[in-house]
């Protein structure tokens, strides 16, 4: 899978998908697509990275308290 750097508008390629749905997981192994050498892969905030289309990753993703809210009820 394949997101965008927020402030770079490179795209980087996802690496562990598993910590990218992980809620409590702030950052996420990933490598850079800029340029002609391949990337060496790095971690990436979650916060810096959205989809290609400029939309945010969904809040489930990315705060482990989505859900506080509702339980309160």
């Amino acid at each position: 899978m394949y997101l965008k750097d927020r402030q770079s508008g490179d795209l980087v390629e996802i690496l562990a998908m598993d910590a990218l749905v992980d809620p409590c997981a702030g950052a996420v192994s990933g490598r850079l697509h800029a340029g002609e050498e391949m990337q060496e892969p790095a971690q990436f905030d979650k916060a810096n990275l959205v989809f290609p289309s400029g939309e945010d990753l969904p809040r489930c993703w990315r705060d482990p308290h989505y859900r506080e809210a509702e339980i309160k009820r």
